[in-house]
């Protein structure tokens, strides 16, 4: 196999890889998770992992 056709072939896997990612990220079917994420960041709920570490480190607030 010559240099060339590897480059070619690899080329055209990153091309697919990429395709197939545009394909996901853009589906129906996540568009529900992806906007609850999106939205996460403005809710005023604490996070958890944040709740914890103030609990077991001792800090009182």
């Amino acid at each position: 196999m010559h240099y060339s056709t590897f480059n070619g072939l690899y080329t055209l896997f990153l091309i697919i890889i990429f395709i197939a990612l545009i394909l996901w990220a853009y589906s129906k079917k996540h568009i529900k998770s992806f906007d609850e994420i999106a939205n996460s960041i403005l809710t005023d709920e604490p996070n958890t992992s944040e709740k914890k570490t103030s609990e077991t480190s001792g800090v009182k607030k």
